[in-house]
């Protein structure tokens, strides 16, 4: 390694904070000043809502089984996109626009710590992923304040 170089950023895809974040896609959310990380710190992983969906789970099993992660944070947001609207009108929509309802669906929510919860319980019952190491967080996207949501 040259100097400057870490383990994290030397090639082989381990974070240096053996760290793996899920959050929300949303522009305004940064997850590494957010959570005070640098480059090569953790693997960050986002979609829409930040919600553990089946390919988030993949995604993060893939991170602790291959690349040594041992702590998930979930991080959501308020003024959340995915508050508002419902399964039903977007699949509506992707009808109209496409000819065809998705088979999935937006994973739309009207309680966010509801929500945060629900994605816990989904990492927590996962037979794929370590249990006991995420903690679940909403980002107040009009203060800059996280706040932690307990486990159900």
């Amino acid at each position: 390694m040259s100097s400057g170089e870490s383990a994290a950023t030397a090639g082989n895809g381990r974070p240096a904070r053996r760290l793996a974040v899920l959050s929300c896609m949303d522009a305004r959310l940064d997850p590494y000043a957010i959570l005070g990380l640098e480059p090569g710190d953790a693997h960050v992983i986002r979609n829409a809502g930040g919600l553990a969906t089946d390919d988030a789970i993949r995604s993060l099993a893939l991170s602790q089984h291959l690349l040594g992660t041992d702590t998930v944070i979930l991080i959501q947001h308020t003024d959340c996109g995915m508050s508002k609207i419902t399964d039903e009108d977007f699949a509506v929509q992707m009808e109209q626009a496409t000819g065809r309802r998705p088979e999935w669906t937006a994973g739309a929510f009207s309680d966010l710590e509801m929500s945060v919860r629900e994605s816990l319980r989904r990492l927590e019952q996962s037979p794929f992923l370590r249990h006991g190491s995420a903690r679940g967080f909403i980002y107040e996207v009009e203060t800059g304040e996280l706040r932690e949501v307990n486990s159900p």
